[in-house]
């Protein structure tokens, strides 16, 4: 009883000293962490194929499209995609703040789930796709617009770095080759959606939408003060 107890002080120490972003990116984690959970169910198969695939074949659009951000069936895919949310959280959260983080990270999975949903319709391609990549690719792709000059380096590599600016048009040219000659090893069509909507919203998208939140808050909160009436 006294360890659990000192485990659970340490864990409560440790959950009080994050700041409200990196909150958030745990949030994020644990609810992918639970729907690979889910997955792993063998009764929960018909069901999480249903509203948890992205499938251009499929009559349910809008709920897969939004649940399949989350999910993940291969513990490594799960484990690549939160390696890499984790590590350019800080920069992103210092870029957006938690809130304009959120809101951010959903629309990026959006889009590309989207662009990924288009390509498959328009060359008749009949694969599902999920996993959390094309908005952590988004965040990605935002930072490395955001710091060009930012010096990064690959895991397994530490000692051989490159900018940021450098890995985002190799990224740009890995994805956009992989979507013209059909590679099906990625969703190549989702990781460019990704990319393209973080590097857009940095350079347009921020001002277009986020900064006139205040104009729909206050409409909002009219719309909301009428119907009370």
């Amino acid at each position: 009883m006294q360890k659990l107890y000192s485990w659970q002080e340490k864990i409560s120490r440790y959950w009080k000293d994050l700041n409200d972003g990196k909150k958030v990116v745990i949030g994020l984690v644990l609810v992918n962490c639970v729907i690979f959970l889910l997955w792993q169910l063998r009764s929960l198969q018909p069901f999480m194929r249903k509203y948890f695939l992205s499938n251009p074949t499929s009559n349910i659009v809008g709920i897969p499209l939004l649940a399949s951000m989350f999910s993940h069936i291969a513990p490594f895919h799960l484990f690549c995609n939160m390696y890499v949310l984790w590590s350019f959280s800080d920069a992103a959260l210092h870029m957006f703040g938690r809130e304009q983080f959120l809101y951010f990270y959903m629309s990026a999975g959006l889009f590309a789930g989207l662009v990924s949903l288009s390509n498959k319709f328009l060359r008749g391609m009949h694969q599902p796709s999920l996993g959390a990549s094309g908005a952590i690719i988004g965040a990605l792709g935002a930072v490395c617009t955001a710091f060009p000059d930012s010096k990064l380096s690959i895991i397994f590599l530490p000692m051989y770095t490159f900018s940021a600016g450098s890995a985002l048009n190799v990224l740009l040219a890995f994805e956009a080759l992989g979507v013209a000659l059909r590679w099906s090893f990625f969703d190549h069509a989702a990781h460019l959606g990704g990319l393209l909507f973080g590097i857009w919203y940095v350079k347009y998208g921020h001002e277009l939408t986020w900064a006139k939140r205040k104009k729909v808050l206050e409409w909002w909160h009219q719309l909301r003060g009428h119907t009370k009436k």
